[in-house]
């Protein structure tokens, strides 16, 4: 059997004895006190984005006094420390159900024998995660294992495109990059486009492209030694028009704030100054989106990913568990009331979110353009859009042994069930 799904179950009993042990009926007394909190808490976050004045004022009181109000509740009626102890055995069966996941390796891509590169063409951007290339001598590291470095001048653009195609023309077996997911996705491109392989150096500010790879990111210089011994993964790429993304591409209320020209001095106060008048549709375009069996007319804000998303994540903020699915994840966020922001807030699951799994979207405007964000760079395209993904595109070069390699996995507690009462060589064969 294996021990961390049966870890994860005993927790998962253990926290429901302990409520019935210590609290009897109370018990279901208190979920629904937890429950009221966390629904109070997501209204008022949703009224703090949606309103302006005293409106917003009152809900940024709601959104502190609603948890404290339940945490002194437990406190009085001497039921803290069993709430507390649930909460934490409940937190110790997610962990080690997910890391029993993660062991069976079913978010893990395949991985491919490869052969090391002879002639690596890396292009860097010393400026990009705040000058890691720089911190971390990625150049030096680089160019000492044989890759010629391409050091990008942050003052007079260049054009990555370009220089990537003349290097494979001039005889580079590998391309890659070290610099945000804007310009990995360019360069994604051409390695594509010319089937060489493509290499990440997680130099950026989020790197998602990385994380979602399982490289280190704390570390960029543990990437380069996928030059060295690495294996080859085949993922898929994303487009949107003829511009590859390997993240996703956003539209509506997301797009209109980043182009915004105060959002990179002031992302917080721009995000509340202008987030009111675009999901009360005052400004912006009235999108629709249309894919094979399934449309949405008015929606505030369209998320669309080089494969989907962990379930409940409408922002885009979590990890995609694989990149070889051959699907774009579309979600749709129309939002009419705070109920409705409440229940995609609390558990991702409301009338106001739709999310589907497609190979072609096409996103339209009332308007001629339509302002997107693409892997987080600000653009303006003609409307309507088309977004399609390529399966297996893209060869990426990683390393043998990376941190991250199937730690994307969503939570699935009937696969942890299975694996929990499942022996020895069956284990890997019940799927």
């Amino acid at each position: 059997m294996h021990a961390q799904a049966r870890l994860a179950l005993l927790s998962g009993a253990a926290a429901l004895i302990v409520m019935l042990v210590f609290a009897g009926l109370r018990s279901v007394v208190l979920v629904g006190v937890g429950l009221a909190g966390v629904s109070l808490t997501a209204v008022a976050a949703w009224l703090v984005l949606a309103h302006r004045g005293p409106v917003r004022w009152m809900a940024a009181l709601l959104l502190v006094a609603a948890p404290v109000a339940v945490i002194v509740w437990f406190a009085r009626v001497g039921l803290l420390r069993v709430v507390i102890c649930s909460v934490l055995l409940w937190v110790l069966a997610a962990a080690c159900g997910r890391a029993a996941l993660v062991r069976e390796g079913r978010s893990r891509m395949p991985e491919l024998p490869a052969v090391p590169p002879r002639r690596p063409y890396i292009i860097m951007n010393p400026r990009s995660g705040g000058g890691k290339v720089g911190s971390f001598h990625l150049r030096e590291k680089a160019e000492a294992m044989g890759a010629d470095v391409l050091l990008l001048d942050p003052d007079h653009p260049q054009d990555v495109v370009a220089l990537a195609r003349r290097a494979v023309d001039e005889g580079a077996d590998l391309l890659g990059v070290a610099g945000g997911d804007g310009t990995q996705a360019l360069v994604a491109g051409v390695a594509s486009e010319r089937g060489v392989p493509f290499l990440v150096i997680s130099a950026g500010t989020r790197n998602h492209f990385a994380l979602d790879l399982g490289l280190d990111r704390r570390n960029p210089a543990a990437c380069l030694d996928a030059l060295a011994d690495g294996v080859e993964v085949r993922v898929d790429l994303g487009r949107i028009g003829d511009r590859p993304f390997v993240n996703n591409a956003s539209f509506g209320t997301y797009a209109e704030v980043v182009r915004n020209p105060a959002y990179r001095d002031d992302k917080i106060r721009t995000i509340l100054a202008l987030l009111p008048d675009l999901l009360a549709r005052h400004t912006g375009p009235r999108l629709s989106v249309h894919a094979p069996g399934f449309a949405v007319d008015g929606p505030q804000a369209v998320l669309v990913s080089n494969n989907p998303y962990g379930r409940g994540d409408a922002a885009g903020l979590r990890r995609r568990s694989r990149l070889d699915t051959g699907t774009l994840g579309v979600l749709g966020v129309k939002v009419t009331n705070a109920a409705q922001a409440a229940g995609i807030l609390r558990h991702g699951r409301a009338g106001g979110l739709t999310s589907v799994r497609v190979s072609e979207v096409v996103v339209d405007s009332d308007g001629p353009v339509i302002q997107v964000g693409v892997d987080g760079e600000s653009l303006t395209m003609p409307a309507p859009v088309r977004c399609h993904v390529e399966p297996g595109a893209l060869r990426v070069l990683v390393p043998r042994h990376r941190p991250g390699a199937g730690a994307g996995v969503p939570m699935n507690w009937p696969e942890v069930r299975r694996l929990a009462f499942t022996t020895g060589r069956g284990a890997g064969s019940g799927r």
